[in-house]
């Protein structure tokens, strides 16, 4: 099978299969505040992601491209999303662009959507410095994804056995581009040790990509004849995966994607430690299903509803968003608590 049908049957598979509710979020819940002493019009939403100033805390992340014209159809329409809303976007895999001259309009649609927005670009970890480079380049990018799908490579037919020497690669392609380095999950989750051996090898933003979210397990196992549906509920919650890499460093960027699906889940995931919150799938449903002109009304209700929610906590800006107290409570407390991580610093603080 051809890369680019490849990339078409992952979209339409994670459009079947959709998202489910396994994120961990439901086991989060903020303490009511009586008097939050401000109010809606007050709200900031402006976040940063690194050095780098967004307009609010979300971003589009990795999606598509290298399948065409169809996959240049849906990065046009996510570049203009973020064009509209001032917010960052990543593209998918750029290794179709590596490897094909022709797939690499589908990627280079989004810098003319998005002139003068943050984009960023994508490989994985078995990319050289040169590619990482000439992906940067193609879209003068903001900063650089490197993905990590392990389950995915080997629950997909085709897909990667040998996953030496990843870390090395990463390190060497950290010093080698001028722009901040994102290693990113694709639906599997970070751990702390995962943020541990990053880290040492100078990454400093991970995109926990946690589970929840869109399952390329189930999705490559629709594409196998015989199933390893032992994969289908492999990885680390999403509202997991944000504790423990925060618990390794206040100083790390950490941003979250899997299974968010709301403003309640955006702003429990700040609430946990994470500086931005990615949508993928959300997006993509909605753009399927409802036309660009209704998606553009469910981001604006979406940025309504968390600052509704900020003013409810008594949050003014992001920041404090951060500190706001919160419960944790079921699957979500057992996993962290057998990790020592204590979930009680996050319902007795001081907003």
């Amino acid at each position: 099978m051809s890369r680019s049908k490849r990339k078409l049957d992952h979209i339409q598979y994670a459009l079947n299969t959709g998202q489910s509710r396994t994120s961990g979020f439901d086991d989060l819940q903020f303490i009511h505040q009586s008097f939050p002493n401000t109010y809606v019009e007050k709200i900031s939403l402006k976040s940063k992601i690194g050095e780098l100033n967004i307009s609010s805390p979300i971003f589009i992340n990795a999606m598509t491209g290298g399948g065409g014209k169809p996959t240049e159809g849906i990065n046009r329409q996510l570049a203009q999303l973020a064009n509209i809303f001032h917010i960052p976007m990543a593209v998918g895999s750029q290794m179709a662009a590596i490897k094909d001259k022709q797939e690499q309009q589908s990627y280079k649609v989004v810098r003319q959507y998005s002139p003068r927005g943050l984009i960023f670009a994508n490989v994985g970890s078995e990319a050289t410095p040169d590619q990482a480079r000439f992906s940067v380049d193609l879209l003068e990018a903001n900063a650089l994804q490197i993905h990590m799908n392990v389950i995915q490579e080997l629950v997909m037919p085709e897909g990667d056995r040998d996953f030496r020497g990843a870390l090395k690669r990463i390190e060497n392609i950290v010093k080698s581009v001028e722009v901040p380095v994102i290693v990113k999950e694709v639906g599997f989750g970070i751990s702390r040790e995962s943020v541990l051996q990053l880290q040492e090898i100078g990454v400093n933003f991970v995109d926990v990509g946690g589970f929840g979210g869109t399952n390329f397990s189930l999705i490559e196992n629709k594409r196998r004849d015989r199933q390893m549906s032992f994969f289908d509920e492999w990885g680390i919650p999403t509202a997991v995966s944000i504790a423990e890499a925060r618990s390794v460093s206040d100083q790390l960027t950490v941003l979250a994607s899997g299974g968010i699906q709301n403003a309640y889940d955006i702003a429990k995931a700040i609430a946990l430690g994470a500086d931005s919150a990615g949508m993928a799938g959300q997006v993509l449903k909605w753009l399927q299903e409802d036309g660009m002109e209704v998606t553009i009304q469910h981001i604006n209700d979406l940025l309504t509803d968390l600052k509704m929610i900020m003013t409810a906590v008594g949050a003014q800006d992001i920041k404090s968003l951060k500190t706001s107290p919160i419960m944790i409570m079921g699957q979500t407390k057992e996993w962290l608590n057998e990790r020592n991580i204590d979930t009680k610093q996050y319902a007795n603080r001081k907003s």
